[in-house]
C-alpha cells in the first residue's frame, strides 16, 4: 500500500511496530518472538538475545490489552496505599514492586487516602481494569467496597491491619496491641501523666484505644488527648503539645507518628524542658529520621518490607491457581518497641 506521496507505507507509519516486524528483524517466526517475550525459558539464550535486539531496533511495545483478552489475564496488580509520603508505605510499595515485576506483573499504584469515599472511587476504577490481584491497605471498608471486591473474585491481600474476617488474605499487625504495649512500656518506667497526640484516622484511633485500655488494665495513669488531621505534620505536633503543656502537668507525650513526635520534641526544647528527664516522648513508625534526631526518638518499629514481601508472595501463589477460592489466611508480622533516648 502506498501513501499519498507514492511511498510504501510500513507498519511504523502508524506509530507502532508489530510483532511481525520484530520477527523479520530477528530472523525468526512470530511465534518464537511471542515465546521469547512471554515465556523466555522456552527459547535458547541466543534466540532470546536476538529478539531483545530486534525489540530495541524496532521500538516494539507488546499489546498487553490484546494479550489479556486472549488469555483472560491482565498481568496487572493494583497496590493501594493511603499515601507514599510516609516512608513506611513507600517501603511497602518498593518491596511489592520488587517481588512482582520480575514475575512479569505490572504494578498499578493507587492512593486511597484516609476516607471510605476515596477508597470506593479508586476500587471502582481498579476493578474496571480487571487486575489479576490487589494489595489493599486496611481492613475497614465501606459496604459498597466490600460488595464490589467480593463480587469481583480477584485474589486480594489486605495489609497493615488485623481482623479475624479478612476479605481474602491478610498480612498485618494489631494497632490495639501496639497501644497496649506502649502503655506497658511507659508505665514500667514510672510515667503516669500522659498526653496523647493522634492523627484523626482509624489506625491512629485504634492505637489510642489500645493505649487507654492498657492504662485501664494496669489501673494506673491518666491522659489528655488531642487529635490532628491527616497526614500528620511536625507543626501539628508542636502546636498540640504546646496546648497540652500549657494546661497540664505531664510526664510523657505519646504520638501516633514520628513526625508528630518531632514536633513535640521541638516544643519541649523551646521551653527548655529536659527530655526525658522532665518529659518523655514516644513516636510510631521508626522513620529514617527517628534515630538521627537529638535526642534519638523512642518509637515503634513496623517492618514494612516484610509486609510487602509476604503480601506479594501470597498474591503470586494465589494468582497461579487455576480457579479463584478465598483463602481466609491471616498473618501477624508483629511490631517492636524501640527504646531510645526520649523515654
Amino acid at each position: 500500500m502506498n501513501d499519498s506521496g507514492g511511498r510504501p507505507r510500513s507498519s511504523r507509519s502508524t506509530g507502532s511496530a508489530r510483532l511481525t516486524d520484530v520477527a523479520r528483524v530477528a530472523g525468526v517466526a512470530p511465534m518464537t518472538v511471542s515465546r521469547a517475550l512471554n515465556r523466555p525459558e522456552m527459547v535458547s539464550e541466543s534466540t532470546r538475545l536476538r529478539v531483545q535486539r530486534a525489540v530495541l531496533q524496532t521500538g516494539y511495545v507488546p499489546n498487553r490489552v490484546a494479550g489479556a483478552l486472549a488469555s483472560s489475564r491482565s498481568r496487572l496488580v493494583a497496590l493501594l496505599v493511603p499515601t507514599v509520603a510516609h516512608s513506611l508505605f513507600a517501603e511497602v510499595v518498593q518491596t511489592v514492586m520488587g517481588v512482582l515485576s520480575p514475575q512479569g506483573y505490572q504494578v498499578l499504584l493507587g492512593l486511597v487516602g484516609y476516607t471510605p469515599e476515596q477508597e470506593e472511587t479508586i476500587i471502582e476504577t481498579v476493578l474496571s481494569r480487571r487486575p489479576d490481584g490487589i494489595v489493599l491497605t486496611g481492613c475497614r471498608h465501606s459496604p459498597l467496597t466490600r460488595q464490589r471486591i467480593r463480587a469481583a473474585e480477584v485474589p486480594l491481600v489486605e495489609i497493615w491491619d488485623m481482623t479475624d474476617d479478612p476479605l481474602d488474605m491478610l498480612v498485618g499487625f494489631s494497632h490495639e496491641a501496639v497501644g497496649r504495649a506502649v502503655a506497658e512500656h511507659l508505665l514500667a518506667r514510672d510515667y503516669r501523666r500522659f498526653g496523647i497526640i493522634s492523627a484523626d484516622d482509624s489506625r491512629g484511633k485504634l492505637r489510642v484505644a489500645g493505649f487507654i485500655s492498657g492504662l485501664a488494665l494496669a489501673g494506673k495513669g491518666e491522659y489528655q488527648l488531642r487529635e490532628v488531621g491527616t497526614p500528620s505534620s511536625m507543626p501539628w505536633g508542636r502546636e498540640k503539645s504546646a496546648e497540652l503543656l500549657d494546661l497540664h502537668s505531664l510526664d510523657a507525650i505519646v504520638c501516633s507518628s514520628d513526625i508528630l513526635a518531632l514536633g513535640v520534641l521541638a516544643e519541649a526544647q523551646s521551653r527548655g524542658l529536659s527530655v526525658p528527664g522532665q518529659l518523655a516522648i514516644m513516636g510510631f513508625g521508626d522513620s529514617s529520621y527517628a534515630a538521627a534526631s537529638f535526642p534519638a526518638l523512642s518509637t515503634v518499629r513496623i517492618d514494612g518490607a516484610a509486609i510487602g514481601q509476604r503480601a506479594a508472595e501470597h498474591l503470586l501463589q494465589r494468582m497461579a491457581q487455576p480457579a479463584f477460592e478465598r483463602a481466609g489466611q491471616v498473618q501477624d508480622v508483629g511490631f517492636e518497641i524501640i527504646d531510645r533516648d526520649t523515654t
